[in-house]
């Protein structure tokens, strides 16, 4: 498996891993970003991260009949790792801001369920793509990411696992408890989800 100080040597060699003030999807600040979309666009790099963290969801979860991945983060990464595991990818898309699935896909009432992401932060769009494996009365079995910067306060996901292949503490402040270093940084919105 990809050590962590590879794994970090990858990020910043690709300008995956960047400094500056960011006001991330969730809308909490942070002086780093991981722009998982760099990664990937180096699929000679990226594929050992998604190797690893294959082995590690196949270490740690016995049964997936389908993963579920959120748009569009999440579709490379779900992609990757249902090929190497074998297993049926879907993604799921925002409809007039919520979660929807498209394109054929669906999921089967009682199947065995993983939601797959390429950075989890708060964890918010993983539960929004749990509400429709519930909607579906199938089960989830875990989370898994390349990328996790989540910490305690932030996380929304709670009584689960995240897989990942790399974790990283950054921290992350709320718009009124910034620090004057943060606050003197102008301010980037990076992520998909502020795209017009």
């Amino acid at each position: 498996m990809l050590s962590l100080k590879d794994s970090l040597a990858v990020l910043k060699k690709t300008k995956a891993l960047l400094e500056g003030h960011f006001v991330l999807s969730s809308g909490l600040h942070s002086p780093s970003y991981v722009q998982c979309a760099k990664l990937l666009s180096h699929p000679n790099k990226s594929k050992d991260f998604c190797i690893s963290l294959s082995k590690k969801i196949k270490k740690d979860i016995k049964k997936i009949d389908i993963i579920l991945s959120p748009a569009i983060g999440g579709i490379v990464v779900g992609y990757e790792i249902g090929r190497l595991l074998k297993i049926e990818t879907i993604f799921c898309e925002r409809v007039n801001g919520k979660f929807k699935l498209r394109r054929g896909f669906f999921i089967k009432k009682k199947s065995r369920v993983l939601i797959i992401e390429d950075v989890i932060t708060t964890g918010k769009s993983s539960l929004e793509c749990v509400k429709l494996i519930k909607k579906n009365e199938a089960k989830i079995v875990g989370f898994a990411c390349l990328i996790d910067r989540s910490n305690n306060k932030s996380l929304k996901i709670k009584n689960k696992k995240i897989i990942s292949q790399v974790k990283l503490n950054i921290p992350t402040f709320k718009k009124k408890n910034l620090p004057k270093s943060l606050k003197i940084i102008p301010i980037t919105k990076p992520g998909s989800r502020f795209l017009k």
